[in-house]
């Protein structure tokens, strides 16, 4: 990554880190680290579907990016004992792409979609039969002498996945028998997951350095992965290979990572709101042109951490940085000038400083509202 200012995008990879990610994945469901509500219920239905010999039910696993939906759908498949075909919605361009696809599989294989929510109306209408009565409709010839057929496909399993459960279509949601959906991590199961990775990495982790990377995970375990390597890597050639709590810090600061998990990207667009606006509130279209990003990047990419951690509030006026986020910053040695917001707060109704007199009358006559 060119840009270690976005070292903790989730959805940020390149062909080295997919290679690197996918040996470190968990291939049971004992394995798979967190979530254990969700693991719990998978459990329950692939052992049902499992004892029966049937096709499982189909799954959709809906979160933010990095909390391990293509994991889920891979261990889903192994627990079947079944073989697994990826595909991604965009990629599924037309009706006979999904249409190949659905007629190659094998009765309980598992179909993996990524970013389902961006499939074509054309492909999902292709999709529904499949799903519900595992039948793909064919249409033969053209104009007046055009006429269905009806294919059988052998029982399968689609394991669909996306960020934005809300743009999947009500019929199509409706066909999934089992919806999951991942929650971020707690500092505990990332530093079990950095525990683990590292022992597949061949890293010695001491318990307080493992806890110190964790703690900047953002709850997503693609993300504590990815510091741990950058960590190693600076162990190696500052350190005697071992990573403890002091060598990560170290690592982390020359990443420009507090302590929070922001990174400078994050401490830029705080203190934008904060030094140029006065704390807030300020529109989307202000902070991006203030961060040289497009709006829907500050929307997507940098507000959803900032708004978990409590640092930023979305209201209808704009954003506001909280208290939070300015003690944060001072902290860290910014300067933090009075919140302009303070001064726009609307005066008390009888308080005596409206503009048209009343409040003065009425502060100066108690009888004034009754005459």
């Amino acid at each position: 990554m060119s840009d270690i200012s976005r070292i903790l995008t989730p959805d940020v990879e390149d062909e080295v880190e997919v290679a690197v990610d996918r040996s470190l994945r968990p291939h049971t469901l004992d394995e798979y680290i967190g979530q254990r509500e969700l693991k719990a219920n998978l459990a329950i239905l692939l052992g049902a579907a499992r004892q029966r010999g049937d096709a499982a039910d189909h799954v959709l696993l809906h979160g933010p990016p990095g909390l391990g939906k293509t994991t889920l759908a891979t261990i889903i498949a192994r627990e079947l004992g079944a073989n697994i075909r990826y595909a991604s919605g965009p990629a599924i361009e037309r009706a006979g792409d999904l249409a190949a696809i659905l007629t190659s599989l094998d009765e309980r294989d598992v179909l993996f979609i990524d970013e389902i929510h961006r499939l074509n109306r054309a492909v999902e209408e292709i999709l529904y039969p499949a799903m519900e009565d595992f039948a793909l409709d064919v249409m033969i010839g053209k104009g007046p002498s055009a006429r269905s057929l009806r294919l059988s496909l052998k029982p399968f399993t689609i394991v669909g996945a996306t960020t934005r459960a809300g743009r999947i279509s009500s019929p199509l949601r409706d066909r999934f028998g089992a919806t999951y959906r991942l929650d971020f991590y707690d500092v505990a199961d990332l530093r079990a997951i950095v525990e683990r990775s590292a022992r597949l990495l061949g890293v010695e982790l001491s318990p307080d350095g493992a806890t110190a990377i964790a703690r900047r995970g953002r709850g997503t375990p693609r993300v504590v992965n990815r510091l741990l390597r950058r960590v190693r890597d600076y162990a190696q050639i500052n350190g005697d290979g071992r990573v403890d709590a002091a060598t990560a810090e170290i690592a982390l600061a020359a990443l420009e990572i507090d302590d929070e998990g922001l990174d400078g990207t994050d401490r830029k667009l705080l203190a934008a709101i904060i030094q140029k606006f006065g704390s807030g509130p300020v529109g989307v279209q202000a902070l991006a042109a203030v961060l040289a990003e497009e709006p829907e990047t500050v929307e997507d990419v940098y507000e959803p951490f900032l708004l978990r951690l409590g640092f930023l509030d979305r209201t209808p006026q704009g954003r506001i940085a909280t208290d939070g986020a300015r003690a944060h910053l001072a902290r860290l040695g910014y300067e933090v000038p009075a919140a302009r917001r303070g001064e726009l707060e609307q005066p008390a109704l009888w308080d005596g400083s409206t503009q048209d007199g009343a409040g003065s009358r009425a502060a100066s006559d108690p009888n004034a509202l009754d005459n």
